[in-house]
């Protein structure tokens, strides 16, 4: 367990415009994620892992973050935050809560960005960082399509050689994670006030200036909960139990049902899904791979699969649900059949039909 005092900042300022409709009531890391907001699995993770002092960088809805979780106590740690007026980046985002760090110079800093579900052993990163007195240690992992990605190639050593932002032809199929450990001076070069980015500017630059940037690769579960496909699958593997979590009402069970929700008998939850507070599932219904958030109504024989159905949200017997986002207060009639990624807005109202909805349509 790395030595005291770690400090971390989370990085949770973005408006996740690929969540939409969800997050236009509610920044992404707050949306109810295995029953609680997605932030606390981030926060519980850190304060297992030995950081005591957490600094949000907040921008869109910031005020909701600390109605959330106020001094962090909760959690065993204590929050601060801060706020950008105007987005900064991540490099401009790092540097503007760095006012609020309590280290010296040379004592590690954790970054977290607040968007990713990630099981890696965080005290072993910490112990490679100061064990190679580098600048920044960047957690490293191998998926099937590095494109998509910031690329990070490294020598035998484990020393980064280059950054390659989501480049068209990847030299290694080794990724940015989006966990790094600064030392606190180097968060200092970063220029105050200014958008800067971290992956195009300051670690290219580091790495120009023959700075030491460490990668740790490992191959824990993780998990980039930025579309609306990743963010279901994130919930249900949390509750099945397959990314670990303290602050997980339940896990390990096929389901998860908070306070208040109301299932009928024969209708089944299955694949991890999520009934929320006060939601109802009416008889004969199937809630497979989903999530469905408070208050939301599913009615009698309506299917519901890999989908999101928002708060107060109601989905009218016999309705069909295949991979879509439903949006706080819409109502989907009886007869729909909702497939393919399409999306409904808040407060809008499908009637009963017999026609069938897709986004290939």
């Amino acid at each position: 367990m790395p030595r005291e005092p770690l400090e971390a900042i989370m990085l949770v300022g973005g408006k996740g415009t690929r969540l939409r409709p969800l997050t236009l009531s509610a920044p992404k890391p707050l949306l109810p994620t295995a029953g609680v907001p997605f932030l606390a699995h981030q926060l519980a993770r850190a304060a297992e892992c030995g950081i005591t002092h957490v600094v949000l960088a907040t921008s869109y809805r910031a005020e909701m973050f600390a109605a959330a979780f106020g001094d962090g106590s909760g959690f065993g740690l204590t929050i601060d935050y801060v706020h950008e007026s105007e987005p900064l980046g991540t490099g401009g985002g790092i540097r503007n809560a760095a006012s609020l760090l309590r280290g010296g110079p040379e004592d590690p800093v954790v970054v977290l960005n607040g968007d990713i579900l990630s099981a890696h052993d965080l005290p072993a990163q910490v112990d490679l960082h100061r064990k190679s007195d580098a600048a920044v240690t960047l957690h490293l992992v191998e998926v099937e399509d590095p494109s998509r990605y910031g690329c990070v190639p490294t020598d035998e050593g484990g020393r980064v050689t280059a950054f390659l932002e989501k480049t068209p032809h990847p030299v290694t199929n080794r990724i940015n994670a989006g966990c790094y450990v600064f030392r606190r001076s180097v968060i200092d070069l970063i220029p105050p006030g200014q958008v800067v980015s971290v992956e195009r500017q300051t670690f290219p630059a580091l790495i120009a200036a023959g700075a030491v940037l460490m990668g740790y690769a490992e191959s824990a579960y993780w998990l980039d909960v930025g579309t609306p496909e990743a963010f279901v699958r994130g919930s249900c593997d949390l509750v099945l139990g397959r990314m670990p979590s303290p602050a997980v009402p339940g896990s390990g069970a096929e389901s998860l049902l908070l306070a208040g929700a109301v299932v009928a008998g024969d209708a089944r939850l299955s694949g991890g899904s999520v009934a929320g507070a006060g939601a109802s599932v009416g008889s004969g219904a199937v809630v497979d791979a989903s999530v469905v958030f408070d208050g939301a109504a599913i009615g009698a024989g309506a299917i519901v699969r890999m989908s999101i159905v928002g708060r107060n949200a109601t989905i009218a017997a016999g309705a069909v649900l295949d991979g879509v986002v439903i949006g706080d207060g819409a109502f989907v009639g009886s007869g729909n059949e909702l497939a393919h990624g399409m999306r409904v807005w808040p407060g809008v109202r499908l009637e009963p039909t017999s026609v069938r909805f897709s986004s290939d349509a």
